[in-house]
């Protein structure tokens, strides 16, 4: 199985590498990552388009808030690019396990957690690759999460469930032009300052 899972390079220099094989070398940011039991390996088009906005939008710094975190990818990943916290959120005990392991092999301090247990947090980027419905219901809990003036990037939307999602998240935020692949929208905008 192992022969099935080459690395995967999601931007200029940023890529995932499953253990087994060698990593490319700096400048390269990898992040080491194997098949399991939870989602986010870099080969789904969410995935990669969510790394690829992390890598756009992280400036050095910021919190970080991955909510459906599966593997941990989006957490970790957004450690290795200069946040100063991440933090992901899954109902899956089984990923939540797995983004453990997983920031313990890549050398990164990330807190995982039940996200059915109360999360005290205001990250400056919320992140969550989930579905349309879940992020629909998701609305307010996630526009809380963002602090004003800070950025949310939703994930697992197809290209005909857009306006709907940015209809359920346009009393907080300000949508930019989606990034899309494969038939997938990344939809990314900014918490406005006033609207709580």
């Amino acid at each position: 199985t192992q022969a099935q899972f080459d690395p995967i390079r999601i931007s200029g220099r940023l890529w995932v590498v499953p253990s087994w094989h060698t990593p490319p070398p700096p400048p390269a940011i990898t992040l080491s990552l194997d098949p399991g039991v939870a989602f986010g390996t870099g080969s789904h088009p969410t995935t990669r388009l969510c790394l690829q906005w992390l890598e756009r939008h992280l400036r050095g710094g910021e919190t970080v808030l991955d909510y459906g975190c599966g593997s941990g990818i989006l957490a970790i990943a957004a450690m290795k690019l200069g946040a100063a916290r991440a933090a992901g959120a899954d109902i899956d005990p089984a990923a939540v396990r797995a983004a453990r392991e997983n920031a313990g092999r890549n050398r990164v301090t990330c807190k995982f957690s039940d996200s059915r247990s109360p999360l005290a947090f205001e990250a400056d980027i919320v992140v969550a690759n989930i579905l349309a419905n879940p992020l629909k219901l998701l609305a307010p809990l996630l526009a809380d999460y963002v602090r004003a003036g800070g950025r949310i990037a939703l994930l697992g939307i197809l290209e005909h469930h857009q306006e709907e999602i940015e209809g359920c998240y346009a009393q907080w935020f300000e949508f930019e032009v989606p990034a899309r692949e494969e038939g997938w929208v990344c939809l990314s905008g900014m918490r406005k300052a006033l609207s709580r």
